[in-house]
């Protein structure tokens, strides 16, 4: 078949070119893609992944990268033991064994939940009892109410809040209990917070952190009679804050007698597992369910918590959440089920009889420590020690035991209150940071006040405490004790010092722990508000310079970061050698100094201002005087130049110069006449504190000896001897008319050796054989 040949060629260029544009299309796109590579997504997911050893070593910087730790978080990590390895291998496990086949995940999922259910209530003595582990600790008493809800309300199911809204449930938490529960409760269960009822503590007899159970029961009552439905009660068996336990057998009574659940948590649950158990505690055993935290009692990582519970009805359990029907949900407990087989009966055991032993340990040391109040609810058997520095004010109520224990039952007036607080704040951060082995912390009781809390349960398996740990946080406090002792005792008379001092304005900041805070009160002469806080802001920072360049041992500082107060001086914490008079007045004379310098600074700018305007003055008066004198014609370019030439016009050179010293302009002819520049006269020392040059050799600014008085009257006698024995041994003086005729004698050789003293006068002067009179005389002749 005949093809035109022109039409073929035509074809064959067409295809060429439809096939470049299809290639520019191509690498248009490409290179747009790879546009958007770069661009939009991420670094570390570019390209085709990273390599597993790039990928941990940015884990380890994380980690440990540029920002500093806390040492106690170092600590943590450096004490994961091999128990700690079970636990994180768990977790590796499971996600490992969550990708068999269904029926033998199924099979093995079951043992694991059923084993690890099984040992618990072995271990902590909850007999016939299912388990929900959850990695929140809220979260089992947040099922367990929807279960209670379950239980209560048989229609919830079909006609949901329906129900609650004809009857109302309550649940009832303790004063003592965490901050926050009641309302998250709330807000997951989607009830009104006045569904959550607030029980009070004891104020007259018992604890005053355990529950007050007779006005439970009318609060109970009182909710039946307003037709209210009582659901719930939490109980504590350690509180968050003391560590005590509520009466739970009288708990467990009222619930049975008001068909309410019972649930308890606390710290004081994990001496369950020990051989002996106080009656408090073991009361738990009775209860509807319990939470336990085994991961800070034995020291695993990342395991979740326990809820164990009674209950005969499985649906209603599934329909709460405790139970699950996914076998995946089921290997949450496999980190306790490898740690537990891991540490065995004896080691858990001996974790949690650890833990109470350095708690009692603590607890002895402590009774025997003057100024620290102790706040446990059984002396022999106590897992938390809570306590705190206190002081009393007067001798009689240490003598009193009715005023002393009335004293120490009922708290404080507010601003000794407050003070105490602020002390109690200071001790526990400086034992935290000095003794961080030990995990104690600062906790806000509300009766109380602030404390210091020592819960070795919760921390020791963790941070690796031991007992030496604990003999060295009893020797910290045995050394912050005295400190705080001297500055409450020095606070009052360093504000009557500085209220008395003219210049200095005492700052009462109850929230500052250390002996006080004080302002240099800087003396406006009719400066607006801003000119004169930026001087008060000027003074005081350059005073907080000076005292911190002087070598003492007290700190001064601008206070608090937030919440202090502006331009003032924050002294820290002292010791009972301080000398508060001396403090206070260098303190105002150096104020003073830094003010007198501002103040001539300020005054020498205008002083210098004026006379650079009077000088202007002058010399443009000298100058029409000048051309007075030299006359009209001398004034004319050429004609002055031949005038001068012919007859020099002699005139003095007259300038100004000014004094810095007297403030004042004078006249540059002295200056001209004898080639040199007056140097003008001194102006006078400042003054400074009288206090700080009798300080002894050796001795630090504003410390005094304990026997200052003794002290000195020794010093100043010795001193006196020395004085008599130089004394007795220099020669007898001589009388005026010889001290005279010697000062004459001496005067006429000066005369023949003009400028050059003798070997004998010299040696005569080294001596100290002749008066100090004729000495000064003979070095103002020499020098003359």
């Amino acid at each position: 078949k005949m093809v035109d040949p022109t039409l073929a060629e035509m074809g064959k260029n067409l295809n060429e070119a439809m096939k470049m544009l299809e290639d520019n299309q191509r690498k248009v796109e490409e290179e747009n893609e790879k546009k958007y590579a770069r661009k939009d997504i991420p670094g570390p997911l570019q390209g085709s992944g990273q390599d597993m050893v790039s990928i941990l070593q940015l884990v380890q910087n994380l980690m440990h990268g540029e920002e500093e730790e806390e040492t106690s978080q170092a600590y943590r990590v450096q004490n994961v033991g091999e128990q700690g390895h079970m636990a994180l291998l768990g977790h590796s496990l499971a996600a490992y064994i969550s990708v068999l086949d269904r029926e033998r995940l199924r099979k093995l999922t079951t043992r694991i939940l059923s084993d690890t259910t099984l040992w618990l209530c072995r271990l902590f003595r909850y007999e016939n009892g299912s388990a929900y582990y959850h990695e929140d600790d809220r979260e089992g008493l947040l099922k367990i109410c929807r279960l209670v809800i379950h239980t209560r309300y048989e229609d919830y199911t079909v006609e949901g809040f329906n129900v609650l809204y004809n009857k109302q449930p309550v649940i009832y938490i303790s004063s003592a209990a965490r901050t926050g529960l009641g309302q998250a409760l709330c807000n997951q269960l989607g009830l009104p917070l006045s569904c959550m009822c607030r029980v009070p503590c004891n104020t007259m007899f018992g604890s005053q952190h355990q529950m007050d159970v007779a006005l439970l029961d009318r609060l109970i009552k009182d909710d039946v009679e307003s037709g209210k439905l009582p659901l719930l009660l939490v109980a504590n068996a350690g509180t968050p804050g003391a560590g005590h336990t509520d009466k739970l057998g009288r708990l467990k009574e009222l619930c049975e007698q008001y068909n309410m659940w019972l649930h308890v948590e606390g710290v004081n649950l994990a001496t369950l597992a020990l051989g002996y158990v106080s009656s408090s505690v073991l009361a738990a055993t009775k209860c509807d369910s319990m939470t336990l935290t085994l991961g800070s009692w034995l020291g695993l990582p990342a395991v979740p918590a326990v809820t164990l519970y009674r209950h005969e009805d499985p649906s209603l359990s599934l329909a709460a959440g405790l139970t699950s029907s996914q076998p995946v949900e089921k290997l949450r407990a496999l980190p306790l089920w490898l740690s537990l087989q891991y540490l065995g009966h004896d080691g858990i055991v001996e974790r949690i009889k650890h833990a109470s032993q350095l708690s009692q340990r603590l607890l002895e040391n402590l009774k025997n420590l003057d100024f620290i109040k102790t706040s446990v609810e059984d002396e022999l058997s106590s897992p938390v020690v809570v306590f705190k520095f206190f002081r009393e004010y007067s001798s009689r109520d240490q003598t009193s035991p009715a005023a002393q224990a009335s004293t120490i039952q009922h708290p404080l007036i507010s601003n000794e209150q407050h003070i105490y607080d602020t002390f109690n704040q200071w001790l526990g951060e400086q034992l935290a940071q000095l003794v961080p082995a030990s995990g104690v912390d600062v906790v806000e009781l509300e009766d109380e006040g602030t404390c210091v809390r020592f819960s070795p349960l919760m921390t020791s398996a963790v941070l690796g405490t031991e007992i030496q740990d604990v003999d060295q946080l009893v020797d910290c406090l045995k050394m912050k004790i005295p400190v705080l002792t001297s500055t409450l005792q020095l606070r009052e008379e360093f504000e009557q010092e500085v209220r008395r001092t003219v210049g200095l304005l005492y700052i009462e900041d109850l929230s500052w722990p250390g002996l006080g805070v004080v302002r240099y009160n800087y003396h406006s002469d009719g400066k607006n508000d801003d000119k004169q806080e930026k001087e008060l802001e000027k003074i005081n920072t350059e005073l907080l310079k000076k005292l911190n360049e002087l070598e003492s041992d007290l700190t001064f500082s601008l206070g608090p970061e937030f919440g202090g107060q502006k331009n003032c001086v924050y002294i820290g914490m002292v010791t009972e050698d301080l000398d508060v008079s001396e403090l206070v007045e260098t303190i105002a004379a150096t104020g003073r100094e830094i003010e007198e310098n501002s103040r001539l600074l300020e005054n020498m700018t205008e002083v210098v201002r004026k006379g650079i305007q009077e000088a202007q003055l002058q010399l443009q008066k000298a100058n029409e005087e000048r051309l007075l004198e030299e006359g009209v014609l001398r004034q004319i370019p050429v004609v002055g130049s031949v005038l001068n030439w012919f007859s020099p016009f002699q005139a003095s050179p007259k300038g100004r110069t000014f004094n810095l010293t007297a403030g004042s302009l004078e006249s540059t002819e002295s200056t001209y006449v004898s080639k040199a520049q007056g140097t003008g006269t001194t102006p006078p020392p400042t003054p400074t504190s009288s206090l700080a040059k009798q300080r002894l050799p050796g001795q630090k600014p504003f410390r005094r000896s304990l026997r200052s008085s003794d002290a000195f009257s020794e010093t100043s006698s010795i001193s006196h001897c020395d004085d008599l024995e130089k004394m007795e041994q220099r020669p007898p003086t001589l009388s005026p008319g010889q001290e005279q005729a010697s000062l004459e004698t001496e005067k006429t050789e000066e005369q023949k050796e003009v400028g050059q003293a003798t070997k004998a006068d010299t040696e005569d002067i080294q001596n100290d054989k002749l008066p100090r009179d004729c000495i000064k005389v003979e070095e103002q002749e020499s020098q003359r």
